[in-house]
């Protein structure tokens, strides 16, 4: 893995010099995009408006437009707009977790110590573990300042959530959300104890990106000239007024039911 930020996390007035990795990876199939007439691979390239000729990227600066006028930004600039929080992620707070809605969440990241904070690393790890809390703070990222929530994973490593802001949430109240309506009290009745048939610990192990191994079993096939003659899906019908309690009550008979509980 390549490290994609070199700094610190401020504890306090203890610092932990860490390096950033990105925790996820894609499972989708990677496609290239063809052209349909003679299968030719299509290619994106960077291009000068004014000559028409490619540009290579170590040649490419990014710019702000401001008053018909491109404002050319260097490396320095990103620094000097907020030295500090180029470098150090310095915890503001200490939460539960749980005051986190998930809305706010957007990647993880695995934090790894560097030479001579691997105690003050550990340290950090492990009181967070014991409190059941969440460091949060912000930093700098890519050129852009983000807010980062930092919690143990497994008990093993620090890992770094980096949240959404504000003002970044959509605002719904334009939506067509039902109106506060209490439901039928056996309706209620009967989708808590669905709710609590079908619990059980969460594992993700359990949820497998299955599309994109179907897709490739497509692709598979058709290497070898065959046809994939698939089902059509059925499109959702709207507007039918729905007996809540006749499906409720199947539900709870469902064979998918009965297992989980």
């Amino acid at each position: 893995m390549k490290a994609i930020w070199n700094g610190a996390i401020g504890f306090g007035l203890v610092n932990i010099p860490v390096k950033i990795y990105s925790a996820t990876e894609t499972s989708k199939l990677d496609l290239d995009m063809l052209d349909k007439s003679d299968f030719s691979n299509i290619k994106f390239k960077r291009v000068n408006e004014k000559t028409g000729k490619e540009v290579k990227w170590e040649n490419i600066v990014k710019a702000y437009l401001m008053d018909d006028k491109y404002i050319v930004l260097e490396d320095e600039d990103y620094e000097a707009a907020s030295p500090e929080k180029s470098k150090i992620l310095s915890i503001d707070q200490f939460v539960k977790e749980a005051e986190v809605d998930s809305v706010y969440f957007e990647n993880p990241y695995y934090l790894e110590p560097q030479k001579n904070g691997e105690n003050a690393y550990r340290l950090l790890l492990k009181a967070l573990h014991q409190t059941k809390m969440v460091g949060i703070g912000t930093f700098v990222l890519r050129e852009s300042e983000a807010i980062g929530m930092i919690r143990p994973y497994n008990d093993d490593i620090l890992v770094l959530n980096r949240l959404r802001f504000a003002q970044e949430i959509r605002d719904y109240n334009d939506l067509k959300i039902p109106a506060k309506k209490a439901p039928k009290p056996a309706e209620l009745k009967m989708a808590v104890s669905l709710i609590e048939q079908l619990s059980q610990e969460f594992d993700p192990a359990m949820y497998k990106d299955t599309y994109s191994t179907a897709l490739l079993k497509i692709i598979k096939q058709k290497a070898k000239g065959k046809n994939s003659r698939t089902q059509k899906s059925t499109p959702a019908k709207e507007g039918k007024v729905i007996d809540l309690m006749a499906q409720l009550k199947a539900s709870l008979q469902s064979p998918k039911s009965k297992t989980a509980s």
